[in-house]
């Protein structure tokens, strides 16, 4: 009997060794990130030692894809489901109604339910109104900009645009533009404080930093410091972030019981020059379905776990991340709902160089563009290099077959050489459509939706006459009646100065005269909520997404256009669509709503420079004339 007291204390401190034995869990995900802006994947011009070291200790893995643009991105982390799939197929604004549904299982979420502490730092981008935050996700605790740093408005009556920091779910401070470059510094010591102050149970930091999404702003220490200007400076502020939380781990003794995944929501925007990043070897990058679009620098470092200075080439990606995570700690992932990564732990671990999964699918909004299996990746539709950047439709036949491994950079088309292939690829990419993809899927599920959104703070936004009205909650925009016809192609316009299409009717008239049978003629809006007016194959197509659903309505005229052609493209107050070529109306269809909010991106004469509105056949930029444009609120 005189043992019974060391017998239960010791079965005490083995429940608890077991507990502490579930690993930390570190995922650090950066903004914009292209594939060589690391040194790790061959950036020169920025130095970063940390990951650098990163890889040395750790695993490089180089085919591991996240998505075209950052909502969609970060979905697939949260839920290990293809973006659309869950109906997050672009990106999400202020003051939206749609966000990440809260009927989703989040990896915070499964982590939580098996003992862990859980933190969100940065950038969430999944839904701004209280049911979408991360506090109702699965997080113990929030702090960051809840969206893109970019998305900074004024306040009613401020003189600066500002971007709101949340702590947990209230806004706790305005940000200047500029007081950004305390965003690395601020971020790094909240997420350092919730690693030690959650040091003595098993936790799970997700650290999404809004570095190096432009505008870019890095700390006062690292200015000027890169060979490679602001944008170098910043990446550097971000490798010194990594270092910090590298160095928590092991002054805490946690290095060896704590996985940390290092990777990017997409590629790097081009269209920025030098803010903009490097993709290469690879081709295209942000909001575009090509390898360098989607193709991500991703480092895996758990010591003892992962074997040090690894290379794994097997395909993975964000949607993987979920039920690794959740395997890893212990649980298990149901067979119901459908989620579509699987756990790649035994390939973190060495134990398998094969896929996890059959293929990976390559979605824009919610058209599927490409699919990968093994070295074969086999492009169904032409795609655009970036946001803002169009390839000619001449110069891209479908499909397009690439051999990965023997050339990562896609320029040799060898779909004539592999009949088989591209039949194989087609027969995946046909049931992948079909199950979520288009307009008709069998297996998507619908995302979170407000009736009543509102605005984190009272902002103010431009109207007609150059004033400036107040809004509160939920933005509902004055009309705005615009004549166009003085914008030349190729012309951007903010949102704000754009017509002001929301919860109504509305009107496009121009002229236009081109030899293209496919082309964008005017186009605001992305996957969820906005318009087109386009050529595909001659014919002219009015397209209107609407929301909630990203359900879209079409109409499309029955004949090709030839020479000078009058065009009068509307959403009637009865919410019926109608197109008229040359005065003589020839297509008409019931709309299942009004565009439910004002499209927050770019209106955009003669291309589409963002998430395409419509199923393009082609983006390339229009050539030929658009004449007498005007646009009206009915």
């Amino acid at each position: 009997m005189k043992f019974l007291p060391v017998l239960l204390l010791t079965a005490a401190f083995c429940g608890l060794s077991s507990l502490h034995a579930k690993p930390n869990v570190v995922v650090i995900f950066i903004d914009d990130l292209g594939y060589a802006d690391v040194g790790p994947f061959g950036a020169t011009k920025q130095k970063t030692p940390n990951l650098d070291r990163m890889a040395q200790e750790g695993m490089k893995l180089t085919s591991f894809y996240a998505a075209p643009v950052c909502s969609v991105s970060r979905a697939q982390v949260m839920t290990g489901c293809y973006g659309v799939r869950v109906s997050v197929p672009g990106v999400y604004f202020p003051g939206g109604p749609n966000g990440l549904n809260p009927k989703e299982e989040t990896v915070a979420e499964r982590l939580k339910a098996l003992g862990y502490a859980t933190a969100c730092v940065g950038k969430w981008h999944l839904g701004d109104q209280p049911e979408f935050l991360p506090t109702k996700q699965g997080f113990d605790h929030y702090f960051g900009i809840p969206y893109s740093n970019d998305m900074q408005y004024k306040t009613v009556g401020g003189s600066e645009v500002v971007s709101p920091i949340l702590r947990d779910e209230k806004v706790a401070e305005l940000m200047t533009d500029e007081q950004q470059s305390t965003l690395v510094e601020r971020y790094t010591a909240e997420a350092t404080k919730f690693i030690k102050d959650s040091k003595d149970r098993p936790f799970f930091l997700y650290f999404a930093h809004s570095a190096v999404h432009t505008p870019i702003h890095p700390g006062a220490a690292f200015r000027g410091k890169s060979s490679n200007g602001r944008f170098g400076d910043w990446v550097e502020e971000m490798d010194w972030s990594v270092g910090k939380v590298l160095a928590t781990l092991q002054e805490l003794k946690l290095d060896e019981n704590t996985l940390v995944l290092f990777t990017s929501d997409n590629g790097p925007w081009l269209t920025k020059g030098a803010d903009g990043g490097s993709a290469l070897p690879l081709r295209g990058g942000k909001g575009s379905t090509w390898e360098g679009g989607m193709r991500v620098p991703t480092i895996a470092r758990w010591p003892g776990k992962i074997k040090a200075g690894s290379v794994s080439p097997t395909v993975a990606g964000t949607i993987d991340i979920m039920p690794t995570l959740v395997a890893v700690a212990g649980g298990t992932v149901a067979a119901e709902p459908v989620i579509d990564g699987r756990d790649i732990s035994p390939q973190l671990f060495g134990k398998t160089t094969e896929a996890a999964r059959e293929a990976h699918y390559y979605f824009s909004g919610y058209k599927l563009q490409a699919v990968r299996q093994g070295p074969w990746k086999l492009a169904l539709s032409s795609q655009p290099l970036g946001m803002g950047k169009v390839e000619s439709a001449e110069e891209m036949p479908n499909p397009r077959l690439y051999n990965l491994e023997e050339e990562i950079g896609e320029v040799t088309n060898v779909a004539a050489k592999h009949p088989d292939i591209v039949a194989s690829l087609r027969a995946l990419a046909e049931k992948k459509e079909a199950e979520i993809g288009g307009n008709h899927p069998t297996s998507r599920r619908p995302a979170g939706e407000v009736a009543n959104p509102q605005t984190l703070y009272p902002m103010e936004s431009k109207r007609a006459g150059g004033k400036a009205k107040a809004e509160k909650g939920a933005t509902k925009p004055a009309v705005k009646t615009s004549a166009l016809n003085e914008l030349k192609l190729g012309a951007v316009l903010a949102s704000t100065d754009a017509p002001q299409v929301a919860n109504g009717g509305f009107s496009i008239a121009c002229t236009v005269e081109t030899q293209q049978p496919d082309a964008v003629i005017v186009a605001q809006g992305g996957a969820s909520a906005g318009y087109a007016l386009h050529l595909r194959g001659g014919h002219v197509v009015f397209t209107v997404r609407h929301g909630a659903d990203a359900e879209f309505a079409e109409i499309v005229s029955p004949d090709k256009i030839a020479g000078s052609t009058k065009l009068v493209a509307e959403l009637a107050a009865d919410k019926r669509l109608r197109l008229s070529v040359n005065g003589k109306a020839v297509a008409t269809a019931k709309a299942k709503s009004f565009i439910p909010r004002q499209p927050a991106e770019d209106f955009c004469l003669g291309h589409d420079n963002q998430v395409a509105v419509a199923n393009y056949q082609s983006k390339e930029a229009f050539k030929g004339t658009i004449g007498g444009l005007n646009i009206t609120r009915q």
